[in-house]
């Protein structure tokens, strides 16, 4: 049963920033107000708990948390945002608990967002810090992680540097990614009114201004269409109330079948991105994470507890 903060907090965001997406023209609005006052950098209390380098790539701020003494593991975290938002506290509290929990180097890109930019600066950039990634750290020992847009961009950047013959990273963390934008699924329409944030008319403008005119089908803005077998051992979580999550769920069925280890966590009652915000459904997604992690590489699948749910069992509400 969800929690009574997870009310609280969709209660708030169905009437705050569900608005930002209700039309293009609104996107807008919210993109040019949020330009006045985003500020990516950490957090000053993360500085106090962390030693973070920074440094620039391709023009752009890359963030790097040190990991513990010792630990080789590295996280590449893409941050969400709809490809116009900056990085939040939110996230950066997200990535401190995974640096608490886990121990590993954090490496956090400040890459470049529409409309100001699009995606061929976006992945130009982001490839260009996986490049330096591997100059000192084996593939082995990266795991992509990102929310939302940053989902979308985990994938197709690992499919990126697939065709491009570069090492893969070892495992993808995506939460409540976007990976289909063709629109082409009709259950979307009818999560998108379940969904406290999200909707089609900003989300459409988003992909608008940052996709530099590729189709929507096209399996770089939408990864779904692309070669599924390329990708990691993944976990995906996606919640019930998310627009997202249809096809997130036709993405896992797909990703199996390509021959891809696939966890779902599918947390009934959850909206949008809801591991980044403090409520006990989000404490539990970042334990499972955690867990997910710190497994040991296996050639044989593991059986899974009924929290890592087969997709054909569940469907979005």
């Amino acid at each position: 049963m969800p929690s009574l903060k997870s009310h609280v907090v969709s209660f708030v965001l169905r009437y705050s920033r569900k608005k930002a997406f209700s039309s293009p023209e609104n996107l807008q609005r919210w993109i040019a107000a949020a330009r006045k006052t985003e500020d990516h950098h950490p957090p000053a209390s993360l500085r106090q708990r962390f030693d973070i380098e920074t440094r620039a790539v391709d023009g752009f701020p890359v963030y790097e948390i040190a990991p513990r003494a010792g630990e080789q593991k590295r996280i590449l975290y893409l941050h969400g945002g709809a490809y116009v938002f900056e990085i939040t506290p939110y996230h950066w509290h997200l990535i401190a608990d995974m640096a608490d929990r886990l121990g590993y180097g954090i490496t956090v890109p400040i890459y470049p967002i529409a409309p100001e930019h699009d995606f061929h600066a976006m992945f130009g950039m982001v490839g260009d810090v996986y490049r330096q990634m591997l100059d000192e750290t084996e593939a082995q020992d990266i795991i992509f992680m990102g929310d939302s847009a940053g989902g979308n961009m985990a994938v197709v950047l690992t499919m990126m540097v697939a065709e491009e013959g570069l090492s893969l990273p070892s495992r993808h963390v995506l939460i409540s990614p976007g990976l289909d934008m063709s629109l082409s699924n009709p259950k979307l329409f009818e999560a998108e009114r379940n969904d406290p944030w999200l909707g089609i008319p900003g989300g459409l403008e988003a992909i608008r201004m940052y996709s530099a005119g590729i189709d929507r089908s096209d399996w770089h803005i939408s990864p779904v269409y692309g070669d599924l077998s390329v990708l990691p051992k993944t976990l995906i979580l996606t919640g019930s109330r998310d627009l997202l999550t249809p096809d997130n769920l036709i993405f896992a069925e797909k990703a199996r079948a390509a021959g891809v280890e696939v966890d779902v966590i599918h947390e009934q009652g959850m909206f949008h991105v809801w591991p980044l915000i403090d409520m006990p459904e989000s404490r539990r997604a970042r334990q499972h994470i955690a867990a997910f992690l710190n497994e040991s590489p296996s050639p044989v699948r593991q059986d899974r507890s009924t929290r890592f749910e087969a997709p054909s069992a569940v469907a979005a509400e």
